[in-house]
């Protein structure tokens, strides 16, 4: 990817992105998942590796991806000390009267779409995984 591409408008694949939340956040890195209902699974992630800098709620609906203003590309220079090389921003339903306005930067950013449960099935299909907290049932 170029650097105008890391500024870019993130592209979803094709599906119901609708209703999204943070599945795993630690130093390495943010997870953050999609899907239509939550509830059951979800079928995509964004997968923001070595994470500098995250400001958006733990679960928000209907987002919409832009490109990040010059603004924004400004202070998180001004508080990281450099550009980082990706930089996602979008506007969210957070639950409040107006939408939220969120920022992510990260050195790298991965698209994941899959499905990963979040209920144990003794019936999972090959190539679905397990959400981490997903644990078999005590026999």
């Amino acid at each position: 990817m170029d650097d105008e591409r890391l500024r870019a408008v993130v592209q979803l694949p094709e599906g119901n992105w609708w209703d999204w939340d943070v599945v795993a956040w630690d130093g390495g890195q943010f997870r953050l998942a999609a899907g239509h209902d939550l509830s059951y699974y979800h079928g995509l992630e964004l997968v923001f590796r070595d994470p500098f800098f995250v400001s958006c709620p733990s679960g928000f609906y209907d987002p919409t991806f832009r490109t990040p203003s010059p603004d924004e590309l400004l202070q998180l220079a001004r508080q990281l000390g450099e550009e980082p090389p990706v930089v996602v921003a979008f506007d969210a339903d957070a639950g409040g009267q107006e939408p939220v306005s969120c920022l992510i930067a990260a050195e790298r950013l991965d698209i994941v779409q899959e499905t990963v449960l979040r209920y144990w099935r003794d019936d999972a299909a090959p190539g679905q995984r397990f959400h981490p907290w997903v644990r078999p049932p005590a026999r």
